[in-house]
C-alpha cells in the first residue's frame, strides 16, 4: 500500500482555497477512482494524468487508486489539477519521493503526451498558497511569469511531466522544445477555461490603444468633463447626435488615468488571469483596462455569472478601469440597471446553485447614447421623425435611479463646418492633461492620507460635508437645488465630489462657489457663470 499527497488551488471566483491532493494504491482489481466534488473537465484528468504518465515513459501502476481531493465540500472544476494528480499518484508508487511533493502547489493541465500546458487563474492561485504558507509551486512554463509577480514564493516553470519528474528526483532535467499549441499562451488558457457567458464582450487594455486626445476636434466642454472624470474618478454620460465625437471621447478617457500602483495592479491581472484574458508577454498589467462590451451583451457578460461557477463579467474586467457603454440606449434596461449596486459598492456577489463569488468592480462607468431613435432629436435643423411617445420610452431605457450613480452629464454638440475643416484642432494632448490628472490625483491622495479613500469619488457624503466641506456659502445654490427635489441626497454627495475634483485642478485648497456651480452644472445640464474654469498654466 502507498499513499502521498500534494496540493493544488480550487478558483472560487477571483479567490483560491487550497485542496490537499492525496493518492493511494492498494491491492485489488485496477480502477482509478476520483472523488471530493470534481466538475466534468476534472473527472476526465484521469484518461489525461494516466495517458500522460505512460507516455512520459513511466509504468503506471495497475493497483486499486483512490485521488482524494480535500476539502471534500468544496467544489472543485478545471484541468489545472493535472499536474497534482499524476505527482501524487507517481509518489504513492514510489516513483518520486513523496516528501518531496508535500509542500509544493502544483497547477497546471497535461496534455495526452505529457506536455504541461497553461491553465487560467495562476496569479490568483499562486496568491491563495502564498496567504496559506506555501513558499514553493509548480507552474507551466508560459505562466511563470505571472506566478512570479507574488513576493516570497519560488516557481518552477516546467514544460513537461518528464521535467517535472526529473527536478523532484533530482536528476537531470532533460532539454524539450517549447510546447507548441498552435495558439498564443494566454489565449490557449482563455479556451481552457472561458466560460460561454462572454458573448460580446471586448475586454481591450489601455496600452494597446495609443490614442490621442488631441485627435479630437473642438468640444472644449466635453474634453474638460473628460478630464475631471479622470482626475476624480467620477462616471460621465455623453449624450447627442450621431457622429458629434461621443464615442471617440470615451476611447480616450483611459489614457488619462494614471498607471495602476503595485496592489491595484495584481488585483487586475487576478481577475484577467481568471477570465483568460491576459495578453501574451504581459504577465502584470500595469495600465487601467477598458473593457466596452457590444450593447446585446446579457447581463452575465456584463456583471459576471454563467451556467455553474460564476464568471467575471464586464464590470469586473474593467475594475481600476474604464467600463463604456456605446449606445447605452439600446442595451436592455434591466442588464443597466444590475450595474447600481457594483456602482455603489464597488463589487459584484453573484450567488448561483453552484456557488458563490464575490468579484472586483470598482470601474469609471461611461455611458454614450443619442437622444432618440433616429438621433436628430433637438438638432438644429435635424428633422427628427420621431414620436414624443417614442422619445420618451427611448430615455426611459436609462432609469432615473442609475443615471442619478453618474456625476457628469455632457451634451456633445454637433461640430460646426469651420471647426471640422480647421487645419489645426487646438486640443490638447493626451500626456499633457493625463499630467493635470495625476496632480490633482495626488492633492486628493494627500487630503486622504490615512484614509481607506484615494480619489474624492471614494469619499462618503457624511465625511464631504463636515471633514472636507467646501467653502461658506458655496453651496447654498446646490442645497436650493436639493429643496426644490431637483437633487437627491446622493445627487447632492456627488455634486460636491465633483466639485473638490475641480478645485484640485484648479489648485484651490478648498471649493468655491464657482467651482461648485460648475460641478452642479455638469450634473443638471444647466452652466451657471463660467461654462469651462481655466486651467492654472
Amino acid at each position: 500500500m502507498g499513499f502521498a499527497r500534494t496540493c493544488g488551488v480550487a478558483l472560487v471566483g477571483v479567490e483560491g482555497v487550497l485542496v490537499e491532493v492525496q493518492a493511494d494504491l492498494e491491492p485489488g482489481v485496477a480502477a482509478f477512482t476520483l472523488v471530493g466534488l470534481p466538475d466534468k473537465s476534472l473527472t476526465e484528468s484521469r484518461d489525461r494524468v494516466r495517458a500522460a504518465v505512460v507516455n512520459t515513459g513511466v509504468p503506471w501502476p495497475q493497483k486499486k487508486l483512490t485521488v482524494g481531493l480535500s476539502p471534500a465540500s468544496v467544489p472543485k472544476g478545471g484541468s489545472g489539477f493535472d499536474i497534482a494528480v499524476a505527482c501524487a499518484v507517481l509518489a504513492a508508487a514510489e516513483r518520486v519521493d513523496p516528501r518531496q511533493i508535500a509542500e509544493v502547489v502544483m497547477i497546471g493541465e497535461l496534455g495526452l503526451d505529457g506536455r504541461v500546458l497553461p491553465v487560467r487563474g495562476v496569479l490568483p492561485a499562486v496568491l491563495a498558497a502564498a496567504d496559506a504558507g506555501y513558499r514553493q509551486v509548480v507552474v507551466p512554463e508560459q505562466t511563470a511569469a505571472e506566478a512570479s509577480l507574488v513576493p516570497d514564493v519560488s516557481v518552477v516553470g516546467v514544460r513537461s511531466l518528464g521535467q517535472l519528474i526529473a527536478v523532484l528526483n533530482d536528476e537531470p532535467v532533460p532539454e524539450e522544445e517549447r510546447p507548441d499549441t498552435g495558439l498564443p499562451g494566454s489565449v490557449h488558457a482563455g479556451l481552457a477555461g472561458l466560460p460561454a457567458a462572454a458573448p460580446g464582450l471586448t475586454g481591450l487594455l489601455a496600452e494597446e490603444r495609443p490614442l490621442d486626445l488631441a485627435e479630437v476636434t473642438g468640444q472644449r466642454h466635453a474634453r474638460r468633463a473628460l478630464e475631471i472624470a479622470a482626475a476624480g474618478r467620477h462616471h460621465i454620460f455623453f449624450k447627442g447626435p450621431p457622429g458629434a465625437g461621443k464615442t471617440m471621447l470615451a476611447e480616450r478617457l483611459p489614457g488619462l488615468l494614471p498607471p495602476l500602483s503595485r496592489k491595484d495592479a495584481l488585483e487586475v491581472t487576478a481577475v484577467h488571469s481568471i477570465a483568460g484574458a491576459l495578453p501574451p508577454g504581459q504577465p502584470l498589467v500595469a495600465r487601467p483596462p477598458y473593457c466596452a462590451p457590444h450593447h446585446s451583451a446579457t447581463m452575465a457578460a456584463l456583471v459576471g455569472g454563467g451556467s455553474g461557477v460564476p464568471r467575471p463579467g464586464a464590470v469586473s474586467l474593467a475594475h481600476h478601469g474604464v467600463l463604456f457603454l456605446d449606445e447605452a440606449a439600446e442595451c436592455s434596461a434591466r442588464v443597466l440597471d444590475a450595474m447600481r449596486q457594483p456602482l455603489e459598492s464597488g463589487h459584484v456577489l453573484v450567488a448561483r446553485a453552484a456557488g458563490m463569488m464575490r468579484m472586483p468592480a470598482r470601474f469609471l462607468l461611461a455611458l454614450a447614447a443619442n437622444p432618440c431613435p433616429c438621433g436628430r432629436h433637438g438638432s438644429v435643423g435635424g428633422a427628427c421623425e420621431c414620436r414624443p411617445a417614442s422619445v420618451r420610452q427611448y430615455r426611459a431605457r436609462l432609469s432615473g435611479p442609475l443615471l442619478d450613480r453618474v456625476d457628469l452629464r455632457v451634451l456633445v454638440e454637433p461640430l460646426a463646418r469651420s471647426e471640422l475643416m480647421a487645419a489645426v484642432g487646438g486640443g490638447e494632448p493626451t500626456a499633457v492633461v493625463a499630467a493635470r490628472v495625476l496632480e490633482a490625483r495626488d492633492r486628493a491622495a494627500a487630503r486622504y492620507a490615512g484614509t481607506p479613500w484615494k480619489t474624492n469619488s471614494d469619499v462618503p457624503g457624511h465625511e464631504l460635508r463636515t471633514r472636507h466641506s467646501a467653502l461658506p456659502g458655496a453651496l447654498n445654490e446646490a442645497e436650493d437645488e436639493l429643496e426644490r427635489g431637483i437633487l437627491t441626497a446622493r445627487g447632492l454627495d456627488r455634486v460636491l465630489r465633483v466639485a473638490w475634483t475641480v478645485a484640485d485642478l484648479a489648485g484651490h485648497e478648498r471649493p468655491t462657489r464657482d467651482d461648485v456651480h460648475y460641478a452642479l452644472g455638469l450634473r443638471t445640464g444647466v452652466h451657471r457663470g463660467t461654462l469651462v474654469p481655466e486651467v492654472p498654466a
